[in-house]
C-alpha cells in the first residue's frame, strides 16, 4: 500500500467514522437474518467487511455532491446519509420505502441526497458519475461525483470509456474501485490481467491503492480526490483493497450446490481484519476515556436498527398498481 503524509482525521471524525460504519454493519447484519428467515421479498447482497470504504468516502461529501452505487449497495446508501428506516423498508418491499418499495436492495437511491442510486448492472455506475460530473463541470457548482465500483466492473468496457472522457475533459469524479477479490463467484486473479490501479494511471490521473479496512487510510486518501475535484483539478482513481465476509448473495449455496469457490481459512484471515472491530481498538487504545463514548455510539445504533425493522415490519407492502407510475408511463393494459 502507498505510504502517507502523517495527518489524518481527528478524534472527533474517528468516532463519526465509527457510528457509521457501526451503522452500516448492524442492519446488514439485521438484513442477514432477515434473509435467513425469509421474511424478504428478494436477494440481497451484504456489504459486511467492506465498511470503511463507504464510510471514508462519503465523509468528505456533502448532500450536493452525488454517488453511484452497485448491487451491494447499502453501504454507499448508508454512508452517504440515507434514511435507515426507509432502507430498510424499501428492501422489505414496503410502500415506506425509499423508492415506495418498487426497488428492493439493488436500486435504493435518494437523489435529495445525491444518491443516484444503487445499481444491478455492473459497472453501469461508470457511466453515470462520469455523466453526474460532467453536469458540475458545466455547471461550475463546485460539486463532486464519487463512483463505487468492484474489480469486476473494471474489466467492463465502461470503466476505460469512462475514465478516458473523465481525465480528458477533466471532470471532477473520484473512481473508487473496491477490490475484494472476487467478480461474484470467480477470483479476479483468474479473469484479470495486470493491476487494475495500471489502467488508471495511463490515463494521467492521481491514483491511490490503500487498504480498504482502514477507514482513516481511507478517509485520508479520498479527502485529497475530493478536494482536488472541487478545485477543477480532475478525476483521480483509488483501489481499495478489501473483502466480502458474506458470499456474493445470501443463500448462494442453493445454487452453488455446495461447491466451494473460495477456502474458509481465507475468509477467516479477512474476518481477523475487520475494519470495525480495527477502529473501534484505535479509539480506545488512543484515550481510555473513549470506551463510554463508544458504548453510547453502539447503543444508539442498536436502537436505530431496531427501530428500523420495526418500522419496516408495520409497515403497507408496495402498490404494485405504482409499476404503471413509477417504472412505466401509459403501459396499462
Amino acid at each position: 500500500m502507498n505510504d502517507r503524509a502523517n495527518f489524518g482525521p481527528s478524534d472527533d471524525t474517528l468516532k463519526a467514522l465509527y457510528e457509521r460504519m457501526l451503522l452500516i454493519r448492524k442492519m446488514e447484519e439485521r438484513l442477514r437474518d432477515d434473509a435467513a428467515a425469509g421474511n424478504l421479498p428478494g436477494a440481497v447482497h451484504l456489504y459486511i467487511g467492506q465498511e470503511a470504504v463507504a464510510t471514508g468516502v462519503c465523509n468528505h461529501l456533502t448532500d450536493s455532491d452525488m454517488i453511484t452505487s452497485t448491487h451491494r449497495g447499502h453501504g454507499h446508501f448508508l454512508a452517504k446519509g440515507g434514511e435507515p428506516r426507509a432502507m430498510m423498508a424499501e428492501i422489505w418491499g414496503k410502500r415506506t420505502g425509499i423508492c415506495q418499495g418498487m426497488g428492493g436492495s439493488m436500486h435504493v437511491a435518494d437523489v435529495s441526497k445525491g444518491i443516484l442510486g444503487a445499481n444491478g448492472i455492473v459497472g453501469a455506475g461508470l457511466g453515470i458519475a462520469t455523466g453526474a460530473g460532467y453536469s458540475a463541470k458545466l455547471n461550475q457548482d463546485g460539486r463532486v461525483a464519487a463512483c463505487f465500483f468492484g474489480d469486476g466492473a473494471a474489466n467492463e468496457g465502461a470503466f476505460m470509456e469512462s475514465l478516458n472522457m473523465a481525465a480528458r475533459w477533466e471532470l471532477p469524479v473520484v473512481y473508487v474501485c473496491e477490490n475484494n477479490s472476487y467478480s461474484e463467484l470467480t477470483p479476479s486473479s483468474t479473469v484479470t490481467a495486470g493491476k487494475l490501479i495500471d489502467r488508471a494511471k495511463a490515463f494521467g490521473m492521481p491514483c491511490y491503492e490503500i487498504d480498504g479496512n482502514d477507514v482513516a487510510e481511507v478517509w485520508q486518501a479520498a479527502g485529497e480526490a475530493v478536494e482536488r475535484a472541487r478545485k477543477d483539478g480532475g478525476p483521480s482513481f483509488i483501489e481499495a483493497h478489501t473483502y466480502r465476509w458474506r458470499g456474493h448473495i445470501e443463500a448462494e449455496e442453493r445454487f452453488t450446490a455446495g461447491q466451494k469457490y473460495r477456502e474458509d481459512s481465507e475468509v477467516d484471515a479477512w474476518i481477523k481484519k475487520c475494519p470495525v472491530a480495527r477502529l473501534r481498538t484505535r479509539l480506545i487504545e488512543a484515550d481510555a476515556s473513549n470506551e463510554g463514548a463508544v458504548q453510547k455510539i453502539e447503543k444508539r445504533i442498536a436502537d436505530t436498527v431496531e427501530e428500523a425493522a420495526a418500522f419496516a415490519a408495520k409497515s403497507e407492502a408496495a402498490d404494485p398498481d405504482l409499476a404503471y407510475s413509477v417504472m412505466f408511463v401509459d403501459q396499462r393494459p
